[in-house]
């Protein structure tokens, strides 16, 4: 909430820089051009008359003017780079965008309500359900809508309790509310590097099982390493054994299975 504040102070400052300095770059140029227009006139009407007394006047009026030019441009300037500085962070940062897209597009849509808001919520209720950790970009694409929609309907639905979201690096990730405590671990904390390429060597072994041996030869690891990560991965029931001896063979759980699924569509 203060991030979308403080984007939305800092653009009324840019605005109000882009206006001012707008406003008084056509101002000098007005007053440049009468001030012309006077002087051809008197030139024109005094040619006998002595002027050069009136040279000091005209050099200060063209100083103060000089002047007045020079702070419109940096009004201009401030306030660009101003919008230009959000455009930026934009395009580095998923969560920076959303908090500009809240900040400044979300109240320009709110006012344009239409039977179609519910539809449009409903689909992405149904979709973050079965798609739970999909982060905004992602979902934008899939569902085919515009920045400023999504991060409309997902902040309503966040607001509601429908929905949650939590930061992943420079992604920020979606999932209905009513997820389990479960999963949502598995979501939050993906299998990755070596014990998620075992648990895809068990996958393509299907119900038939392979040894860690075998999986150790597959992905040219040490028999110490892979029987450190072969002891974790069943701690958490990831895999099983289907049978008793010494070296048994391996193959993956019904929780396992659905771990693979979940740190796959993650990692994509």
């Amino acid at each position: 909430m203060r991030g979308i504040i403080a984007i939305r102070i800092f653009s009324l400052f840019a605005v109000t820089c882009l206006i001012s300095g707008t406003i008084m770059n056509l101002s000098n140029s007005s007053e440049a051009q009468l001030q012309t227009d006077n002087f051809f006139e008197a030139d024109m009407g005094m040619a006998t008359e002595d002027t050069a007394p009136a040279a000091a006047p005209e050099s200060r009026d063209n100083t103060d003017r000089k002047s007045s030019k020079d702070q419109s441009v940096e009004l201009i300037l401030l306030g660009a780079g101003g919008f230009s500085s959000l455009l930026l962070g934009s395009l580095f940062s998923e969560i920076f965008k959303i908090t500009v897209l809240v900040s400044l597009f979300t109240p320009l849509v709110s006012k344009t309500k239409s039977r179609n808001d519910l539809l449009t919520r409903g689909r992405i209720l149904g979709y973050l359900e079965a798609n739970a950790g999909i982060h905004f970009s992602a979902l934008r694409d899939s569902l085919g809508l515009a920045n400023g929609v999504t991060a409309y309907h997902l902040q309503v639905l966040e607001k509601n309790g429908k929905i949650i979201s939590w930061k992943d690096g420079k992604l920020r990730r979606y999932a209905i509310s009513e997820i389990s405590k479960s999963k949502l671990e598995t979501i939050r904390n993906p299998i990755m590097g070596t014990r998620l390429a075992i648990l895809e060597v068990l996958s393509n072994s299907e119900r038939i099982g392979i040894s860690s041996s075998e999986i150790s030869k597959k992905l040219s690891i040490s028999r110490q390493l892979m029987s450190y990560h072969i002891s974790e991965l069943r701690k958490y029931d990831y895999i099983d054994s289907i049978s008793d001896s010494r070296r048994p063979k391996w193959i993956l759980t019904n929780l396992g299975n659905n771990v693979l699924n979940s740190s796959i569509i993650f990692e994509n």
